[in-house]
């Protein structure tokens, strides 16, 4: 009697199955660390309190997302972005629209209203991320980068609004630059939003009509 052949059915991998659940649970994690650092501060909210949060062991943290800092570098360039990933400055819609829009008026008003909506979402993370900057090496790596890539990113817009022709006489792109750096800021954002208690809408309009005080000259 010959030998039957036994024939096993294995269930096919699904990587695509995998990588959704994996994207879900990164997301989680996130979500969890973002309430957790507003909460309780970058140092009051531990890796471990993060983990138990989301649901995962330590280890699933650090797999999907990394350490401490690295957690808030990728909140604060998701509240950059304003999606659930980290999008380029260059290809952020408001980005756009500032570089297509002839009118420097309308280009500080597109980026007033663009950053407000940020700021929103990135004031708390960003101030816990200079906070923490004083003491830990690794958080002010991570800030450090993020100021200078802010720093790089307004020295573009001021080359854009030099573009039109309407800068203020006297006012150079550097200092252009240092201008809408200083101004775009976090720390301006919340004096204005939580400390005296300004609406966003109203910040909104004030900082527009600043910056075309402060860099524009008029036709």
């Amino acid at each position: 009697m010959g030998h039957m052949t036994r024939q096993v059915n294995r269930r096919p991998y699904d990587a695509t199955k995998r990588q959704a659940s994996s994207h879900e649970t990164r997301n989680r994690i996130l979500a969890t660390a973002r309430t957790a650092i507003i909460e309780r501060g970058y140092r009051g909210a531990t890796v471990a309190q993060i983990a138990a949060g989301a649901g995962v062991n330590v280890d699933t943290v650090y797999e999907l997302v990394g350490r401490k800092p690295l957690i808030l570098r990728e909140l604060i360039e998701r509240a950059i972005s304003g999606a659930d990933e980290v999008i380029a400055a260059k290809d952020r819609g408001y980005v756009k629209a500032i570089q297509a829009e002839p009118d420097p008026n309308m280009k500080l008003s597109i980026y007033a209203q663009a950053l407000c909506s940020i700021q929103g979402r990135l004031a708390p993370l960003y101030l816990a991320l200079r906070d923490a900057s004083k003491t830990e090496p690794e958080a002010h790596e991570v800030w450090q980068e993020i100021s200078d890539r802010r720093a790089s990113n307004m020295r573009k817009l001021a080359r854009d609004l030099s573009g039109t022709g309407r800068l203020r006489e006297g006012v150079t792109i550097s200092e252009a630059a240092d201008i809408l750096w200083a101004t775009n800021s976090s720390e301006l954002y919340v004096l204005f939003t939580v400390d005296r208690r300004w609406s966003a809408r109203r910040y909104e309009r004030w900082l527009a009509d600043a910056w075309r005080r402060l860099l524009l000259r008029d036709m």
